[in-house]
């Protein structure tokens, strides 16, 4: 079985609460929404286990008797694990007010537990329509159909003591400045799909906030089915963060993570019915895998119209890239390079692409001669604000900037919405240079598309850039949109890129823009065109 486990098992275990805990839930807890909604609730082996592992507290005679070993965990489990019951589980008995979750001495050698005293627990979804839908709505079942429904106050956006005296909310975002200081335990559920900016600087912001109530010993859970690579996800950051703890790159004692997935790609076993009900149950586990329909998976897995990308990652817990996206954003961080030595006053071409009152507007920049891209600018409409229009004259000012520093061989100009702008550019800067570029025109620009493609795949393609995170973000986020053009060359089906929906809040349009960059750069190089400069690039540093 593969699995990752940071701080690997000791071979002398650690004191923990985790035995009363899960007593105590068999006791006082029922399952949350599915087919046992109400039934006593009944802690597995498997649930047993994470949860001794997540409540282990330093032993007798330690400087820090009874405080929590771990103030940060993380739980990476296949689809249909029960992670986001696990974490109900939790917040519900962290929020009793019986519940045996802090250390209050030892007898003998082991913890004796306490409940915690007015605690906050903020459960945190990664858009407000889920926020009710995933811990918190779990939580909401057990504690309104378990046996201690009357020591609660429930609602659909808190539930509080019945005293007052301590609430768990529902959010959608970090909370605020009184609030987050409280915090006493929280949860981050399906952190695969915290991608937002605002999302991922929640998370680090209230990560921040644990340490403000020392007294409660206050920690944070997250839960995750494998991320997508490339996406800058809260759970991928997590990942990363625990694969350096685990190589010894960085110490953090604070840290438990688990994950378990199916050790070989799904591709190599899919057409053998044993071999794929093995990698199934490998990503499973024996207790998950005890109960789960795994011949339902198995012919999910493989069913041909399947989107096995999806399928390897969500049931075997595997990091890949999702056949739906555009570009392979692993393969472009890849690029990251240092700026070549000499690019001021060299040749270079622009991409430029955006709406005027919604979404975002980019302008990129390529290096003809080295092929290295970089944003000029990156234009988005900020998180919250209704009503916003593109900068018109901060956009007019970043050309001009990059027609002093800089050759400008062509600008690739895509003009709805901006078709008064782009003549007008034209009329300054000259009509061969500032080109209307339609991106509506399918055939030239799955063409495009496809060029750009190639060189973020190819190791040895000139192309490089200078890891603009807001560039990266908008790389990561465009989706294919099949044709039914074929490849001249190879005969393989083209595409065009897009959001993932039209109402995405997660934008792309820095990713359409370095492509028309990339496409001119392209003409350029084709056309023979050269810099006038006396400057010449040294390569990279």
């Amino acid at each position: 079985m593969a699995v990752m486990v940071v701080p690997p098992l000791d071979p002398k275990p650690w004191p923990t609460l985790g035995p009363d805990i899960c007593d105590f839930l068999d006791e006082r807890a029922v399952y949350g929404p599915g087919d046992r909604r109400g039934d006593r609730y009944t802690c597995d082996a498997e649930v047993r286990a994470l949860i001794a592992r997540a409540y282990e507290v330093y032993p007798k005679g330690h400087p820090h008797a009874g405080k929590r070993r771990f103030k940060r965990v993380g739980l990476s489990l296949r689809k249909g694990s029960r992670k986001t019951e696990i974490m109900a589980l939790v917040a519900y008995a962290e929020l009793h007010p019986e519940a045996p979750v802090r250390c209050d001495g030892f007898r003998r050698n082991r913890p004796i537990g306490r409940p915690v005293r007015d605690p906050y627990i903020p459960l945190v979804a990664y858009t407000e329509e889920q926020s009710d839908e995933l811990a918190y709505s779990a939580l909401l079942t057990i504690v309104t159909e378990g046996p201690d429904a009357d020591l609660f106050d429930a609602g659909l956006e808190r539930v509080m003591r019945a005293g007052g005296d301590g609430k768990a909310v529902a959010l959608a975002g970090a909370p605020n400045a009184r609030d987050g200081a409280r915090t006493t335990f929280q949860g981050f559920d399906e952190t695969h799909r915290m991608v937002l900016p605002r999302l991922v600087k929640a998370h680090q912001t209230m990560l921040a906030n644990i340490p403000k109530r020392p007294g409660s010993d206050p920690w944070s859970l997250e839960t995750t089915t494998a991320p997508e690579p490339g996406e800058g996800s809260v759970a991928e950051a997590t990942w990363d963060y625990a694969q350096h703890v685990l190589d010894g790159q960085v110490e953090d004692p604070r840290l438990f993570f688990f994950h378990r997935q199916a050790s070989a790609p799904l591709a190599e076993v899919v057409e053998d019915d044993h071999a794929v009900r093995a990698w199934v149950h490998e990503a499973s586990g024996e207790v998950v895998g005890s109960w789960s329909d795994i011949e339902g998976i198995v012919s999910l897995l493989r069913d041909p119209t399947t989107d096995r990308t999806y399928a390897e990652r969500v049931w075997g817990n595997r990091k890949v890239v999702g056949a739906a996206k555009a570009f392979d954003a692993a393969a472009w961080a890849a690029k990251a390079a240092d700026e070549p030595s000499a690019v001021a006053g060299q040749l270079i071409t622009i991409g430029f692409d955006g709406a005027l009152f919604d979404d975002a507007c980019a302008m990129v920049a390529t290096h003809v001669e080295s092929g290295f891209q970089w944003p000029i600018g990156v234009w988005e409409r900020p998180p919250g604000v209704e009503e916003w229009a593109a900068p018109e004259d901060e956009i007019d000012e970043a050309l001009a900037e990059a027609f002093e520093d800089h050759e400008v061989w062509r600008v690739y100009a895509d003009p709805p919405y901006w078709q008064d702008t782009v003549r007008r550019w034209a009329g300054t800067y000259g009509e061969k240079v500032v080109i209307e570029w339609w991106t509506n025109r399918r055939k030239p620009m799955a063409y495009a598309v496809r060029n750009f493609a190639q060189a973020i795949r190819n190791p040895e393609s000139e192309l490089r850039h200078d890891g603009d995170p807001d560039l990266a973000r908008h790389i990561a986020n465009a989706h294919r949109r099949p044709t039914n053009l074929r490849d001249e060359e190879t005969g393989a089906r083209l595409w065009l890129i897009g959001k993932e929906r039209p109402d995405s809040p997660r934008k792309m349009d820095a990713a359409m823009a370095a492509v028309l960059s990339w496409e001119a750069r392209g003409d350029a190089v084709h056309s023979g065109a050269r810099s006038r400069s006396r400057y010449r690039t040294a390569g990279f540093s």
